[in-house]
């Protein structure tokens, strides 16, 4: 068996901490958490706390010298730049969403991984979710007519993340689109085929906030699709639905569900909430990390894929 790779960590925000909780927790046959960079101070007491055998080193250079492949979780200004430096050390990148908020420094960078053959993938975690082999294996039974994707959130950020409020909460880099909406946008591609965007409409509030309710209308390998996303249109974090062909969805990340002859929908039969599924989730995401530094097939998000996912998010906050 091939001996874990060594990870490397930029960013230990909310999204920095679940990875490395899940690489000791679920997935140490594949990585082995060797060092973490974060300039916030608070940081480094956190990682004591949480894994105290891993090193806060003194810069980001430190970190991409220390391992095998680079997980990337700083804000989004801040990826193409990581990502490129770790590249020119011949790491593998690992990358939040989004590549990077403006486009064409985001197009530029995918060109030029992709000539190079640097290794690199993206975390889209629905490429690692079994609700959604679920919904592969419920979809081939039919053919495809008709999706509505469907997103709500109590406020934005959501509760949990207000720690992150002054980039998330903002126009620039932030909002729900980009942070949420995306990820259901990467699982239509892949589910259904290429994305066409119609027709958009946002809406923003005063200042640089982020918006608070979108609509749109495209195509997935020629399906239509309804999208609609809001802020205060639900008491939850977080609602979120994925409904195809009006028969079966992906609800609040972690459920498949088929609807009856009842009209009432039924989840699977080892449906878990997302708090459980995620530990499953990124241990295959992990499994994938693994792959793609090796240079082996994997199943992750390429940056093609992203980049795909990202010019129809910014068209649409365009609109």
């Amino acid at each position: 068996m091939p001996q874990p790779i060594a990870l490397g960590l930029i960013g230990f925000g909310i999204m920095g901490e679940r990875l490395l909780r899940a690489a000791l927790d679920h997935a140490a046959e594949s990585v082995t958490p060797v060092a973490v960079w974060d300039p916030a101070p608070e940081a480094t007491a956190r990682l004591a706390a949480v894994a105290p055998g891993v090193p806060m080193l003194a810069s980001a250079e430190a970190v991409i010298a220390a391992c095998d492949c680079l997980y990337v979780a700083a804000p989004p200004a801040a990826h193409i730049p990581l990502a490129e430096a770790a590249f020119a050390a011949g790491r593998a990148v690992f990358l939040e969403k989004p590549l990077a908020t403006d486009l064409a420094l985001a197009r530029g960078f995918v060109a030029r991984a992709e000539a190079s053959g640097a290794r690199a993938a993206v975390n889209f975690p629905m490429a690692s979710s079994p609700a959604v082999a679920q919904l592969a294996q419920w979809q081939a039974a039919f053919t495809p007519e008709a999706l509505e994707i469907e997103v709500g959130f109590a406020t934005w950020p959501r509760g949990w993340q207000q720690g992150a409020v002054g980039w998330l909460g903002r126009r620039a880099e932030g909002g729900f689109t980009r942070e949420v909406v995306s990820h259901f946008l990467f699982l239509t591609r892949r589910r259904l085929g290429p994305l066409v965007l119609h027709e958009a409409s946002v809406s923003y509030p005063a200042g640089d906030g982020a918006e608070t309710a979108i609509r749109a209308r495209l195509t997935a390998g020629g399906v239509p699709v309804t999208l609609l996303g809001g802020v205060g249109t639900t008491a939850k974090d977080d609602h979120n639905t994925w409904t195809l062909n009006a028969a079966i969805r992906l609800r609040d990340w972690s459920f498949a569900e088929t609807l009856g002859a009842d009209g009432s929908w039924a989840q699977a039969p080892d449906a878990q909430p997302n708090e459980k599924m995620r530990p499953l989730v990124l241990r295959g995401q992990l499994a994938g990390v693994a792959a793609m530094t090796r240079g082996e097939a994997h199943h992750l998000a390429t940056l093609r894929e992203a980049l795909e996912v990202q010019q129809v998010v910014e068209a649409i906050l365009a609109a």
